[in-house]
C-alpha cells in the first residue's frame, strides 16, 4: 500500500511537472528559436535591460552547460563576427558536464572552475588573459536540503569571487545566480566589497516558485 501510494505521488507531481512545462511560454520559445534551454531567456531579459553583453568583450561563461548562456553571449559580443561593422568578442564556457561544441565559444567541458589549474588554463585561452564580464548559472548538485544546498551555491559564487581577482578586468561585470537563505547577505556584501553597483535580480523566466535570483555586480574595483 506505501509503495502504491508512493508511486501514485511521485506519478502526480511528475505529471503537473510536464504539464506545467509543456505550457511553458519560454519552453516554447527555445524551442523556436533554438535556444539549448530555457534559461537563455533569462539572461535575454537581464541583457536587454542593463546592456552587460556588447560587442569586443570577452565572456566566462561558469556553469555554461548546455550552453544556453554561451549561445546569448556569443550573439551579443559578436564572437562571430557576423556584424563586420562592430568589434569581434570572445566566449568560453566552463563545466563540470560535458558540453557539445558551440559555433563562435571555446568550451572546457569536464572541467572543475575551483580546480587551480583550471585558472591557468582559462588565462591561456582569453585574449588578454582577462575577461569584461563573468557570467555564472553554476548550480551544486541537489541534495533537497534547502539550507545546505543554498550553502553550496553560496560556496561556489565566493570562489567564483576569489577568481575574479585573478581574470576580471577593471570595472568588468559578474553576473551569478543563488538560491535564498541566511547566507545571501553574505555574498552580497562580499561583492559590495569588490564591486560598484550591486542589484538583485528576479528575472521573468525565473518561476515564481523558485528560489533563484541573480547578483549584477557592476565596475569591479580590481586592478
Amino acid at each position: 500500500l506505501h509503495t502504491t501510494v508512493g508511486f501514485l505521488k511521485k506519478t502526480g507531481t511528475e505529471h503537473q511537472w510536464l504539464e506545467r512545462h509543456l505550457k511553458d511560454p519560454f519552453v516554447k520559445a527555445t524551442k523556436r528559436q533554438n535556444y539549448r534551454c530555457r534559461s537563455a531567456f533569462k539572461l535575454l531579459e537581464i541583457d536587454d535591460k542593463f546592456q552587460i553583453l556588447r560587442p569586443g568583450l570577452s565572456v566566462l561563461d561558469c556553469g555554461a552547460a548546455p550552453g544556453a548562456w554561451s549561445q546569448v553571449a556569443v550573439e551579443r559580443v559578436n564572437a562571430l563576427g557576423t556584424d563586420p561593422a562592430v568589434p569581434i568578442g570572445f566566449v568560453l564556457g566552463v563545466d563540470l558536464l560535458q558540453i557539445s561544441p558551440l559555433e563562435g565559444a571555446v568550451f572546457l567541458s569536464e572541467t572543475d572552475i575551483a580546480d587551480p589549474r583550471t585558472l591557468r588554463t582559462i588565462q591561456s585561452l582569453l585574449p588578454a588573459e582577462k575577461v569584461d564580464v563573468i557570467l555564472s548559472d553554476m548550480a551544486p548538485n541537489a541534495t533537497g536540503i534547502k539550507e545546505l544546498d543554498h550553502q553550496k551555491l553560496i560556496n561556489l559564487c565566493l570562489g567564483l569571487l576569489s577568481l575574479s581577482r585573478s581574470i576580471l578586468k577593471p570595472k568588468g561585470t559578474m553576473l551569478c545566480k543563488f538560491w535564498d537563505g541566511h547566507e545571501s547577505r553574505l555574498l552580497q556584501n562580499r561583492l559590495k566589497e569588490q564591486f560598484q553597483d550591486v542589484r538583485t535580480i528576479k528575472p521573468q523566466a525565473s518561476r515564481k516558485d523558485s528560489a533563484e535570483s541573480y547578483y549584477l555586480a557592476r565596475l569591479y574595483k580590481g586592478k
